[in-house]
């Protein structure tokens, strides 16, 4: 959990910087390393290997209504669209001051909800 929260710091702090895109790119490591720590814990094995985290809530037991599956699997996009160059710069582009902020206030309330799990 220390490196979540280290996590949503470093994501906040990229957003203040103006580095829209790897802000989410730190929310989603954070939503993925909350869920595979609820998973440890019910399950007292690894989580599974995955960066989906509908994939990791459904292997969690997580039940999740059809609002926050729908913001897990934009999330979990996240991951992929900052990371490779195919996708990067129509994501860079997306990025914007006012999406990303959006996005990063979802994340907090998504965070704030995982949380209450442990």
């Amino acid at each position: 959990m220390k490196t979540a929260d280290q996590d949503w710091k470093v994501a906040n702090h990229l957003f203040e910087k103006g580095d829209y895109s790897y802000a989410l790119f730190f929310g989603h490591l954070t939503i993925e390393k909350i869920v595979k720590a609820i998973f440890t814990d019910k399950n007292e094995q690894t989580p599974p290997f995955s960066h989906n985290l509908v994939y990791l809530c459904e292997k969690a037991g997580i039940e999740l209504d059809d609002q926050k599956l729908e913001l897990l699997e934009e999330i979990s996009d996240f991951n992929l669209e900052a990371r490779y160059p195919d996708d990067k710069f129509s994501f860079y582009k997306k990025c914007t001051i006012g999406f990303t902020k959006n996005k990063l206030k979802q994340i907090r309330v998504l965070r704030e909800w995982f949380l209450q799990k442990l």
